[in-house]
């Protein structure tokens, strides 16, 4: 006997992001409210900074570019910690030394699929980014997580050193744009609702539950 139809979520978002890592928490957490609820989530690419080479670039001259000067992305990333210490996400901004460019660890998330282990590369990417400060733009250290994420990390690495799946990354990353995404994390509920943001729980769990009541009336 077949069990109810998943409820789709999609989470546009981008590894580089403090603000997903903390969406993802929320999300989880969200998802706990609703058991009755049965979820597939999609994990879907989207790039903060698309012009950064693919070496990545240094993470004290991204900061200053970006935010004017290191005082002032102090300011902006002690209340990212402060959001973090609420979902108990420990983040190690300094030791972070580089900025990547994200579309290999995309390109990780979306093989990561053919193993129905994206939520593991996912939690993988941000651990090793936002805990670990390990360098998103190297194909030893996406290798190397790819394996702690479940994957065969010489398989990967041997993918990595080919254009496989760049263009269709790339095409998925246009295409959070052309839906009018400007910011992540962004959760797509059943192909109707968006939600922008890292709501809290309650928020998130509230859409679903609405997403789920009104399916058959769509």
């Amino acid at each position: 006997m077949f069990g109810p139809v998943p409820l789709k979520v999609s989470v546009i978002s981008d590894v580089m992001c403090p603000w997903c890592y903390i969406g993802k928490r929320r999300f989880e957490k969200a998802l706990a409210l609703v058991p009755d609820i049965k979820v597939e989530t999609t994990w879907l690419p989207f790039q903060l900074d698309s012009t950064l080479p693919a070496e990545g670039k240094d993470r004290q001259l991204y900061l200053s570019e970006k935010f004017g000067g290191a005082e002032q992305a102090k300011d902006v990333y002690s209340r990212i910690e402060a959001a973090g210490q609420q979902e108990e996400i420990p983040f190690a901004f300094d030791k972070i030394t580089k900025s990547p460019n994200t579309l290999n660890a995309h390109r990780l998330i979306l093989w990561a699929q053919e193993n129905d282990r994206q939520e593991e590369m996912v939690e993988a990417l941000f651990q090793a980014f936002f805990i670990d400060g390990k360098d998103l733009s190297r194909i030893d250290t996406l290798s190397e997580i790819a394996g702690d994420a479940g994957l065969e990390s010489e398989a990967i690495r041997r993918r990595l050193e080919s254009d496989e799946d760049l263009a269709n990354v790339s095409a998925a990353v246009e295409q959070a744009s052309v839906m009018g995404v400007t910011g992540v994390p962004f959760f797509v509920v059943d192909n109707r609702f968006g939600i922008s943001g890292a709501e809290q729980p309650e928020t998130i769990a509230a859409a679903l539950m609405h997403a789920d009541q009104t399916r058959s009336l769509s």
